[in-house]
């Protein structure tokens, strides 16, 4: 089974059953089991086509006299090895990596190491590397069996924020006093705030008042201000990150800090609907540059290897979900129609930042 959203209009999905397809000689089917969902997911949709997300997971055709796009929005989660004809894969090892919404991936095994397998599918040749690869539980040393919920939920975002903070410090924090960070509630940015503060940074929230609050009680933000005190933002030397995508909150921010912004970055869009500023060219300061993670890990595999990067991400991993287990509750979904409602109410802005949720497609027992 396969959950399909329209593209560009979120609110309208379908269930597809496709037929099982047959293996190919160097292919395996792996059975979705789990995934985390999180605002970051609203993120790969909103920029499906600017960063080719919608193409890792292609579509069924629409239906008979519909002209609709549809799209399956990746996840992250675990997946378990139930049917092979490769030898470099065999039947019950569990995965972890980027999923569709769907209770199966056929996978063409390519590149195969004692720690990980690449999809060598001819439609993902030319997308981005590190979506590509699954990696194998048993000797994944970030993974844990007691912190898989964690991991599915959190890890590929914080991937995202150890990468915001491995930038910023390639480059010297661009010279910066203080790190602006804007939907400071999202995880991302959570753990983006959580690195950089224990290097010693000046950390400073921007957020709604709702969850004004609950950015306070983390002791990751040196400040908090809400979007309508965006004036009050001190200026001196900054850096802006942000993971918002309202274009009104980034023009704001750059009006405010103007000379003194040193960099500004673009991570996410959880504000998905916001309208876009009326001129995004006459912004002062730097111009927003999006930052796309698969890069600088690129670059960082060259600087210090893939062990070495590994390592330290893990690590820092370690760290990071031990924090965030003393006030983290998760939550779990299951069949799609309460998937495609919890995408829904992320598109309405109704999640609490204390709750990560859970998804589970498949209603069978996991194989032993």
């Amino acid at each position: 089974m396969d959950i399909e959203v329209a593209r560009g209009e979120f609110t309208r999905w379908r269930t597809v059953e496709p037929a099982p397809a047959p293996l190919a000689e160097g292919q395996a089917r792996l059975r979705v089991d789990q995934f985390g969902f999180s605002s970051n997911n609203v993120s790969y949709a909103v920029i499906g086509d600017m960063l080719r997300y919608w193409d890792f997971f292609p579509a069924s055709p629409p239906d008979g006299g519909d002209d609709t796009s549809w799209g399956r929005v990746p996840v992250w989660g675990f997946a378990d090895v139930v049917e092979t004809r490769s030898d470099d894969v065999v039947v019950g090892e569990r995965m972890f990596g980027f999923l569709p919404m769907s209770t199966e991936l056929v996978v063409t095994v390519a590149r195969p190491n004692p720690s990980s397998i690449t999809d060598g599918s001819p439609h993902r040749a030319d997308l981005a590397g590190p979506y590509n690869s699954y990696r194998r539980c048993a000797v994944d040393p970030a993974y844990r069996p007691d912190n898989e919920e964690l991991q599915m939920l959190l890890y590929p975002l914080f991937f995202t924020s150890f990468v915001i903070d491995d930038f910023l410090s390639d480059n010297g924090d661009f010279g910066a006093e203080q790190i602006v960070i804007a939907s400071a509630s999202a995880k991302t940015a959570l753990g983006a705030a959580y690195l950089v503060h224990a290097r010693g940074l000046r950390t400073v929230a921007l957020t709604s008042t709702a969850n004004a609050e609950f950015c306070r009680s983390l002791g990751v933000y040196d400040d908090v201000i809400t979007y309508d005190g965006v004036d009050s933002l001190d200026q001196v030397p900054s850096v802006f990150i942000d993971v918002s995508g309202d274009q009104g909150i980034v023009t704001s921010v750059h009006h405010r800090l103007g000379a003194q912004l040193q960099h500004s970055m673009i991570v996410g869009d959880t504000h998905w609907d916001s309208a876009p500023a009326a001129d995004q060219g006459a912004l002062p300061g730097p111009a927003p540059a999006f930052l796309f993670a698969p890069s600088q890990i690129t670059k960082r595999s060259r600087d210090w290897g893939a062990d070495v990067l590994e390592a330290t991400m893990a690590e820092a991993w370690s760290r990071y979900s031990q924090w965030v287990e003393e006030w983290i509750t998760l939550e779990h979904v299951t069949g799609p129609d309460g998937v495609i409602e919890l995408f829904r109410t992320y598109l309405a802005g109704r999640v609490d930042p204390r709750t990560g949720t859970i998804c589970t497609l498949n209603t069978e027992e996991s194989p032993s």
